[in-house]
C-alpha cells in the first residue's frame, strides 16, 4: 500500500519561492511514475510535474518549464517541488500522486492522465499573491 503525505504549501507572492515535499511510503517500483498535480477553483487537475524514480527523467507542463523543478531524496523516500518565479496562475491545490508506469516514456505521458494515477495525498494549498 502506498500513502503519501505533502507538505510545504503556503502564500507566496509573485515572484517568489516555495518547496512542496511528498513523503512516500510503499515499494519503490509499485510508485516509479510520481509527481504534482494542481487543481484551482473551477478547473480541472492538470499535471504540473512527473519524475520517473529509477531512472531520474523528469517531464513539466508548458506552463511551469523553466520555473519549477522535482526532484527526489530515495533516503527520506521524499519527491520535491520547488517553485520558483511563481504566478497568481499558479494558484491551486497541489496533490502529490504515485503509480506504476511501465517505462519512462509511459510516465511521460500520465502528466495529462491523472486517472491514470491510483495513489493520491490529501493536497497542500498554494496561493500566490501579486
Amino acid at each position: 500500500q502506498v500513502q503519501l503525505v505533502e507538505s510545504g504549501g503556503g502564500s507566496v507572492q509573485t515572484g517568489g519561492s516555495l518547496r512542496l515535499s511528498c513523503a512516500a511510503s510503499g515499494y519503490i517500483y509499485s510508485r516509479n511514475c510520481m509527481g504534482w498535480f494542481r487543481q484551482a477553483p473551477g478547473k480541472e487537475r492538470e499535471g504540473v510535474a512527473l519524475r520517473h524514480l529509477v531512472v531520474g527523467s523528469t517531464y513539466y507542463a508548458d506552463s511551469v518549464k523553466g520555473r519549477f523543478t522535482i526532484s527526489q531524496d530515495n533516503a527520506k523516500n521524499t519527491v520535491y517541488l520547488q517553485m520558483n518565479r511563481v504566478k497568481p496562475e499558479d494558484t491551486a491545490m497541489y496533490y502529490c500522486a504515485a503509480d506504476f508506469a511501465s517505462s519512462p516514456g509511459y510516465c511521460a505521458t500520465m502528466i495529462s492522465r491523472p486517472d491514470d494515477f491510483a495513489y493520491w495525498g490529501q493536497g497542500t494549498q498554494v496561493t500566490v499573491s501579486s
